[in-house]
């Protein structure tokens, strides 16, 4: 089986607290440095564009992230399996896992990308996107959805790579393609005065560049995790595993998504300035998110390989552990950002009532993302569990349907931003209190049905 090597992370053995840290930090440090190029993005084209090319961008971020939820779903399937076949040290499947993931990211990526061209520019006007923004919009949806190719790889590239331990790698890799993203998006933008176009441009050779260091890095691993590029395709029964792991993961995703495209058209209803501050702010939201969210893959995998590996104490150890440091992560830079707004917001555009929208949003939602922390890393120890259909059938009453409900029913009477913000908060608390009881009896039912317990507070713990 494969040995732990200097870029991974033994999650089996040993002190939790400190391995959980150098698990996630660079996860972490990754997605900041990700969404800190993407609000580059942002600043680029505010700077050297107009206000509508900065809206284009900023409101086709839901509809991205909605095209791309169900195989990032499918990601996450695979981090789940590769964990926990590597913490059983069970061989044969993880070579069957590691291979089916990559047939899946190639097939699935030509499939959706070729999908997301022919439904991005009526899902647009559907969002009732501005005729001075929906020509830009639509030409960089098919920017992007033509490089998707290329980002599933990445993306279930990371997944194989963090099964394993390994997020020292996929930060450098990140943090390389960034670059090159940023020098692009500044040549392109500024100098050529391509705009919309710039980005879109930049964003795919960008992702190219990532795509290309996570095949390297996996083709060199040592043992079964190791990558054979004449050995890729799909394994019937670890396709159905990972299906059956990953489609509840992208189904929420893609729910998440729907909800925040119906919330994003009632944005847009505001104007294009509401629009350009809100994609401004939304860009500062995502250092919160991306830092917490850190903890919710760290939870994942360290769930994964313990419950393989039939550690069931350190499961809840460390459950506990991404809890309190996501929770504490998302207060901390959370309140910051809120705290330098206004100096922040001035960054992306100085007009005051872009600058105005976007304090509106920074205060009703920032300052209340530890609630969604939580959720989220109760949602990926049920995950790491292999319990994807409940916190998904949860998610989309207590997020998506909730949310929705929200804006057809409680926004009407009360026609105002902070009225439409406010849904957020609330929803991530019904969840966490609904998902954290599941988690709770699903633990208690693991232990109590496994041989050769002893007792530990109110749970039992193998001996």
């Amino acid at each position: 089986m494969n040995t732990v090597g200097k870029y991974q992370v033994d999650m089996t053995h040993g002190p939790l607290f400190g391995k959980i840290l150098r698990f996630s930090v660079p996860l972490m440090i990754s997605n900041i440095m990700q969404v800190l190029f993407n609000i580059i993005d942002l600043i680029v084209i505010g700077r050297f564009a107009s206000h509508e090319a900065m809206a284009a961008v900023g409101s086709c971020s839901s509809l991205c992230s909605t095209i791309l939820s169900i195989f990032f779903g499918l990601s996450v399937g695979a981090n789940v399996l590769a964990a926990r076949y590597i913490g059983a040290r069970d061989r044969t499947r993880v070579f069957q896992t590691v291979h089916t993931a990559m047939a899946v990211s190639l097939y699935g990526g030509l499939l959706l990308a070729v999908i997301g061209i022919l439904v991005s520019r009526p899902i647009l006007i559907w969002m009732e996107t501005p005729q001075s923004v929906l020509p830009k919009a639509s030409l960089y949806m098919w920017l992007y959805c033509s490089g998707i190719p290329v980002i599933l790889l990445t993306n279930f590239g990371i997944s194989l790579l963090r099964a394993n331990g390994d997020t020292r790698r996929p930060m450098v890799y990140m943090i390389i393609a960034g670059i090159v993203k940023v020098v692009l998006n500044l040549f392109l933008v500024r100098e050529f005065h391509w705009d919309v176009a710039g980005v879109g441009c930049a964003t795919i050779v960008s992702n190219i560049v990532s795509g290309i260091l996570m095949i390297h890095a996996l083709t060199g691993l040592h043992g079964n995790s190791r990558l054979f590029l004449n050995k890729i395709r799909l394994h019937g029964s670890i396709f159905i595993d990972m299906l059956k792991i990953g489609i509840p993961a992208g189904v929420q995703g893609s729910l998440f998504g729907i909800s925040n495209i119906i919330i994003q058209s009632t944005i847009n209803s505001f104007g294009s300035k509401a629009m350009a501050g809100s994609a401004a702010t939304s860009s500062l939201e995502g250092i919160v998110y991306t830092a917490f969210n850190a903890y919710y893959f760290s939870t994942i995998s360290f769930v994964g390989q313990n419950h393989g590996a039939k550690k069931y104490k350190r499961i809840v150890k460390s459950t506990f552990i991404c809890m309190f440091l996501s929770a504490v992560t998302a207060i901390v830079i959370g309140w910051g950002i809120f705290l330098l707004g206004p100096d922040l917001l001035k960054i992306y555009n100085p007009d005051p009532d872009v600058i105005h929208w976007g304090l509106i949003r920074l205060k009703y939602l920032v300052t209340a993302y530890f609630l969604g922390a939580v959720m989220d890393v109760i949602n990926g120890a049920l995950r790491g569990l292999g319990h994807s259909l409940t916190p998904m059938i949860v998610t989309m009453l207590g997020v998506c349907a909730f949310r929705i409900f929200w804006v057809y029913f409680v926004f009407p009477h009360y026609h105002s931003m902070e009225n439409l913000l406010i849904s957020y908060s609330v929803s991530w608390l019904l969840v966490s209190i609904v998902n954290g009881l599941i988690l709770y009896l699903i633990v208690r039912k693991l232990f109590r049905d496994t041989a050769h317990l002893k007792p530990y507070g109110t749970l039992a713990v193998r001996s």
